[in-house]
């Protein structure tokens, strides 16, 4: 974790380029205490160490599926298809799909254990932070250790997504959501130092997955913050991975494409005595 000293500063969408009913604006001052976050999305192989030591059982394996991005699907998970979302056509709700199995039933994540823990819910995310004694950040923490110490940037880096061509993030190259331009086709999560860190050392806060955060999305709490975007995230579609976007999921849900990291509060200076 990176310890962050917390102040004030200006959250929001600064260009007007945030979709109207995800309420990215107006830019605002606000003042975050002390914390400590992660510098990457909890991974695979720190999942597995939580779950071998309380045997915890994620929303996916008690409710049975989870959702697969469909160039994604294992072929032999082809027949435990069980439909596909009806706005979303992509998505496909897979029997067996589950944080250690992310693709369907044949899939595995032998070869990514560095790569961020898919399939868990924000329910999931909680358990694995009460049981490391720490924390969900709160939206604020989130994009106050987003942005990097970048005053009012679109990205963690700055305003540019790729500055001088180079690729800063894992989010969808080619037409969403047929064809991706990356070698071979290839889609999906990369390991949680794929990509250069921010100004405050955190890696893939923009794309690769969705992270949840604390808060409710609103005053009825039905649904749950995330933040950051994820591989799937396109101009064309979902241009929610500059650092102030924001979006939502019902806290039973989980993809393929959403993960989180943790956070945990820091002492603040105490009353001074003369």
């Amino acid at each position: 974790m990176v310890e962050l000293p917390g102040g004030t500063f200006r959250m929001g969408d600064a260009f007007g380029e945030g979709y109207p009913a995800d309420d990215e604006g107006p830019v605002r001052e606000v003042t975050v205490a002390p914390f400590a976050i992660d510098t990457t999305a909890v991974t695979n192989a720190r999942f597995a160490v939580f779950v071998e030591a309380t045997g915890h059982r994620t929303d996916a394996e008690r409710h049975g599926s989870s959702f697969v991005f469909h160039t994604l699907l294992h072929p032999a998970a082809a027949a435990h298809v069980l439909g596909r979302v009806a706005r979303t056509p992509w998505w496909l709700a897979v029997e067996g799909a589950t944080w250690h199995s992310p693709e369907g039933p044949g899939s595995g994540i032998e070869a990514r254990a560095d790569h961020p823990v898919v399939h868990v819910s924000h329910s999931d995310a909680l358990a694995y932070c009460a049981w490391a004694g720490l924390r969900l950040p709160t939206e604020a923490e989130w994009e106050y250790a987003a942005r990097g110490g970048l005053d009012g940037a679109r990205y963690p880096w700055g305003d540019d997504l790729t500055p001088g061509g180079r690729e800063m993030c894992n989010t969808w190259l080619g037409d969403f959501p047929h064809r991706s331009a990356r070698p071979a086709g290839a889609t999906g999560t990369v390991p949680v130092t794929a990509y250069p860190p921010n100004g405050y050392g955190l890696h893939n806060v923009s794309g690769n997955v969705w992270e949840w955060c604390a808060d409710g999305w609103d005053r009825d709490g039905r649904e749950r913050v995330i933040r950051g975007g994820s591989y799937l995230c396109h101009a064309s579609y979902c241009n929610r991975y500059r650092v102030a976007a924001r979006s939502r999921n019902t806290p039973d849900s989980s993809t393929g494409h959403g993960g989180f990291r943790c956070a945990r509060s820091l002492p603040t200076e105490g009353p001074r005595h003369p």
